[in-house]
């Protein structure tokens, strides 16, 4: 007789599998979309943070994306080498870098305003259906400052 425990060892009965799995084809096919904006799915991310608020510090950049300041950094160079964002240090402190949108970043964001509905096209899902499997993921995604 078969332990119906077994079932719960198959790979596709696996939360992790399916999530991995779903992001890999999410972020693929943002990617012919993002491409005629020049930007990669990380920068794309980076580029979303400051339209909803900038300047902001790298510091504050890397808590809203839920990345490393190091691993951030990178992305935020490759933005400033585009002409798309600015690092400067602020002058009340030295220590921290401000990241702000450029004339050309901000006026990104009117092609960018494209880009949910064409996801929402590549994948075959609709707005709603994608605003239901985001609301479903919040609880193990995190709480966003």
């Amino acid at each position: 007789m078969t332990d119906p425990r077994d079932d719960s060892l198959k790979l596709d009965a696996q939360l992790c599998f399916a999530l991995v799995t779903a992001s890999r084809n999410i972020v693929s096919a943002y990617r012919p979309i993002l491409e005629p904006l020049g930007l990669t799915h990380p920068q794309y991310l980076v580029m979303l943070a400051l339209w909803e608020r900038a300047p902001r510090s790298l510091t504050e950049l890397s808590a809203d994306l839920a990345l490393e300041p190091a691993t951030a950094s990178p992305l935020v160079k490759r933005l400033e080498t585009q002409g798309l964002v600015s690092r400067e240090r602020r002058t009340s402190d030295e220590r921290r870098l401000d990241i702000a949108l450029t004339d050309a970043g901000a006026a990104l964001r009117q092609q960018a305003l494209a880009v949910p509905g064409l996801v929402a096209e590549a994948t075959g899902l609709g707005m709603d259906q994608l605003a239901l499997i985001r609301e479903a993921l919040a609880p193990i995604a995190g709480d966003r400052p």
